[in-house]
């Protein structure tokens, strides 16, 4: 996925460089409101990646899991130190409903591909509504204190490497990276299979987000 800029912390791409800081920082990061420390995509949420994506998650193809895997492969740089895979979980009445879990196959595919061991360690404290629709500000309130690390032993001192299949403006990630950080791992690292492509508007300024985004 490539941008002219984007924020050096969370890889946010952006328009132009207005919105950055002389360190490359955008306004969240410079304020601490990230609960990770970088994110990688492989490409936007546009076109026949989002229609894939979309056909995995919502027709249930499980099958999907292993190209899409191959994608977060190929969106994660070499340069990152990783010593864990965690997916973001999924509340049990909405896997229940959908019939599987997306993210948990991604990352167990992923794990495959890597040799890294993938861990369940994150866990939902409360559903939350859908975030589709929902202002930054929202999202990030509907997602506030929802994940916990319940063995935090597991990640104590860890890069954590969590996986989704869709950033849109980083709530969810942001929060279950505050878990993680919180249960004592060293780094945390957000990646996803494509990203909402936000450059072009503001939504922390105009009010409302896409409502046609669908991740975290």
């Amino acid at each position: 996925m490539a941008a002219d800029h984007f924020c050096q912390a969370c890889r946010t791409p952006f328009a132009n460089a207005f919105p950055l800081d002389e360190n490359g920082l955008c306004p969240l990061c410079r304020r601490g409101m990230r609960g990770y420390d970088a994110a990688y995509s492989y490409g936007f949420y546009d076109g026949n990646l989002a229609r894939l994506i979309q056909i995995y998650k919502y027709s249930a193809i499980s099958t999907l899991a292993q190209p899409l895997s191959s994608l977060l492969s190929l969106a994660l740089p070499r340069s990152e130190r990783i010593d864990a895979i965690v997916p973001v979980p999924m509340h049990w009445f909405r896997r229940w409903t959908r019939g599987f879990d997306q993210t948990r196959l991604l990352a167990e595919e992923l794990s495959k591909r890597t040799g890294l061991p993938c861990l369940r360690v994150l866990s939902r404290t409360r559903r939350g509504t859908p975030q589709a629709g929902l202002s930054d500000r929202e999202r990030r309130k509907n997602v506030a204190n929802s994940f916990a690390v319940p063995d935090a032993a597991r990640v104590r001192g860890k890069n954590i490497l969590i996986i989704d299949d869709v950033l849109t403006t980083g709530a969810t990630a942001s929060a279950c990276g505050l878990a993680l950080k919180k249960a004592g791992a060293r780094r945390v690292t957000a990646i996803t299979v494509a990203r909402a492509d936000r450059r072009f508007y503001a939504p922390e300024l105009t009010g409302r987000a896409r409502s046609t985004s669908v991740g975290s």
